[in-house]
């Protein structure tokens, strides 16, 4: 049988020219991100399917790539849910939860938290969506107040403008505004998740789409209309304390508007007008877990989010038995890099490189003066690759030279 030697689907082998870009990225949100006091942590790939199932995860847990019990304990299933005992993670932020309940005695109070890795869902593969693909999350564990959505906002805009990106736009808004719409129109608390759902369509169906969804759901015509027309009146650009006015009342929970407008006013003082940041009540966010204030980041040339999150208070006390406010904010790492690919973006070259094109006839003491020059350059901070001279080499050093190298030094017999 014949090997393949392509990727499987949804997977990507990464040139070296590839790699030089995703470093350079990575690297600039890690230095950015330290310098707003995040330490960088790990968490192992594969979570107990416990975990991945636990009804936190939204749309994500039916993307679940499981893996199968080992040797005896595989024979002894007799279905299919008894044949997995664990699976591959599809975000970071189920894996941190454990991790912080896990380990919560020996981390300082508040916790900022910065995790980089692959993570994994068996979705359909488009332009910028994979079945593996890298995620870069800061969370802060430990921290009720809002102290922790500014700082979130402003450390990742802070990369996004260090990598060119501007005129995009951060939406905030919060999940009990969401559901004091709901509770206002007359929707039964059981109902929220599945309205939300279809609230969160609203980008491709339009709110006409969502009204249209939600009868076709068997809602009451009287709760959607009521619900519908919250929406409507999103579209007219009011601030939160607007919006929400006398009609939420009843329903919104005290002190949610005045700390959304704090978020949002000590953002807007440090942004400087780089990126423009607004009240959006119909943004959702897919995933269940979110209690409170959420949002995404839009840039103008891609069709959806680059970064998104928002505060999920419960999450870790599913592990440790005890209430810890937790807040992260995630950038679509893959997305990023797919827009600076489509710009032509060249990371700039750090430090002298040097190519030694040695002649294949060079004696062994001609060799031992080749690596002592070597050795000494790369001492000094430069790097330097050793290398035979083709025939044609001209051809070898324009291949050298779109790798970054500038200098040639060529040795022969």
């Amino acid at each position: 049988m014949n090997c393949i030697k392509t990727p499987t689907k949804g997977m990507n082998d990464y040139l070296p020219a590839d790699m030089r870009l995703r470093e350079y990225v990575l690297n600039l949100i890690k230095t950015t991100y330290a310098g707003y006091g995040f330490c960088q942590i790990e968490t192992p790939c594969v979570e107990h399917i416990e975990n991945l199932t636990s009804k936190q995860g939204g749309e994500n847990e039916k993307l679940i790539f499981k893996i199968l019990k080992r040797g005896e304990k595989l024979a002894e299933a007799h279905s299919p849910e008894e044949m997995c005992d664990s699976g591959l993670r599809y975000d970071l932020t189920l894996p941190l939860s454990r991790y912080y309940a896990n380990n919560m005695a020996s981390l300082p109070s508040p916790f900022k938290a910065l995790q980089i890795g692959n993570v994994w869902r068996a979705d359909r593969p488009q332009k910028g969506r994979f079945r593996q693909f890298t995620q870069c999350d800061i969370d802060i564990l430990g921290d009720a107040t809002n102290l922790a959505e500014i700082e979130l906002i402003n450390a990742t805009t802070s990369v996004l403008c260090k990598l060119g990106f501007e005129n995009f736009k951060v939406r905030v808004n919060d999940r009990r505004i969401l559901k004091a719409m709901a509770a206002a129109a007359g929707f039964a608390e059981e109902s929220y998740g599945e309205v939300f759902i279809i609230l969160d369509k609203m980008d491709k169906i339009g709110l006409e789409g969502v009204e249209k969804e939600l009868l076709e759901s068997g809602y009451p015509q009287a709760a959607v209309e009521a619900y519908v027309a919250f929406f409507r009146k999103a579209g007219q650009g009011l601030g939160c304390a607007e919006f929400c006015g006398e009609a939420l009342a009843d329903t919104l929970e005290a002190g949610v508007v005045q700390n959304l407008d704090t978020i949002l006013d000590c953002v807007r003082a440090t942004a400087a007008g780089s990126f423009e940041l607004v009240f959006d009540p119909t943004l959702v966010r897919g995933m269940g877990y979110y209690t409170g204030t959420i949002f995404e980041v839009e840039l103008p040339e891609f069709g959806s989010s680059v970064a998104g999150g928002g505060r999920y208070d419960e999450m870790v006390g599913r592990f440790c038995g005890q209430k810890v406010p937790a807040c992260g904010f995630s950038i679509g790492f893959e997305r990023i890099i797919t827009i600076l690919k489509d710009r032509g973006f060249t990371p700039p070259q750090e430090g002298s490189r040097v190519a030694f094109l040695a002649d294949k006839a060079l004696s062994g003491q001609q060799l031992v003066e080749l690596f002592r020059q070597a050795a000494e350059l790369r001492a000094q901070g430069v790097q330097v690759m050793v290398t035979t001279r083709k025939k044609n080499a001209k051809n070898q050093k324009e291949v050298l030279k779109a790798e970054g190298y500038t200098d040639f030094r060529e040795f022969f017999a």
